[in-house]
C-alpha cells in the first residue's frame, strides 16, 4: 500500500508539471525559455499521444490536454483507492470512472464560467473584443451565451448583460446540482458489493 501512495504522489506531481507547462504556453515568449524546453521534454510525449486524435480539437480550441489530465486523474484515483483499501471492486472502479468523467465535465463548466465572467467584467470595464485574448474570450463565450439564453428564454429577446448574468448563474447552479448528484451516485457505486 505505501507503493501505491508513492505512485499516486508521482502522478500528482506529473499532473502539476503538465498544468504548469500548459499555463506557460498562454504567454508569448515563454516557448523559448529553458524551463519551457525542459517541461516540454517531460510532458510532450504523453500529451502528443492525445493530440493525435482530431476529435479533441474544436475549432482553434485543443481539448487534448483535458483528456490527458482526465486519464491521469483516473489512474490517480485507482492508486488512491488501492492505497486505502488494498483491493478494488467493480463498484469502486465505476465510481472512479464517474468521478473522472465529472472531473473533465466540471473543468469544462468551470472554464466556461470563468470565460463568461471575464466577458461580463470586460463589458463593464468598457473593453471590446480588441486584442487576441478578448477575441478568444468573445469567440468562446458567444456560442455558450447563445445556447444558454436560448434554452432559458426560448425565443424572447434579452439584452446582452441580462443574458450574460443569467448564463453565469445558470452554469453555477448546474455545476452545484451535478456535483451533488455525482457525489451521491459515486458513493452508491462504491458501496456495491461486486
Amino acid at each position: 500500500m505505501p507503493l501505491f501512495r508513492i505512485l499516486s504522489s508521482a502522478v500528482n506531481i506529473y499532473m502539476m508539471v503538465i498544468i504548469f507547462r500548459i499555463i506557460l504556453t498562454w504567454f508569448p515568449g515563454n516557448q523559448n525559455s529553458r524551463v519551457f524546453e525542459v517541461l516540454s521534454r517531460l510532458t510532450d510525449p504523453y500529451l502528443n499521444w492525445f493530440r493525435q486524435f482530431s476529435f479533441f480539437r474544436i475549432g482553434f480550441l485543443d481539448l487534448s490536454p483535458i483528456a490527458a489530465m482526465a486519464v491521469l486523474s483516473l489512474i490517480n484515483r485507482v492508486l488512491i483507492s488501492l492505497s486505502f483499501y488494498g483491493t478494488i471492486s467493480f463498484g469502486i472502479i465505476l465510481a472512479i470512472m464517474l468521478q473522472a468523467i465529472w472531473g473533465v465535465l466540471s473543468f469544462i463548466i468551470g472554464f466556461l464560467f470563468v470565460i463568461l465572467l471575464i466577458r461580463l467584467i470586460s463589458y463593464f470595464l468598457g473593453y471590446g473584443t480588441e486584442g487576441p485574448l478578448m477575441r478568444m474570450v468573445h469567440a468562446i463565450s458567444q456560442p455558450v451565451l447563445f445556447r444558454i439564453s436560448r434554452l432559458i428564454f426560448r425565443h424572447r429577446i434579452v439584452n446582452f448583460v441580462t443574458g450574460l448574468i443569467i448564463s453565469i448563474i445558470s452554469l453555477g447552479l448546474f455545476y452545484l446540482i451535478l456535483r451533488t448528484l455525482v457525489r451521491i451516485l459515486a458513493g452508491m457505486l462504491a458501496d456495491l458489493p461486486l
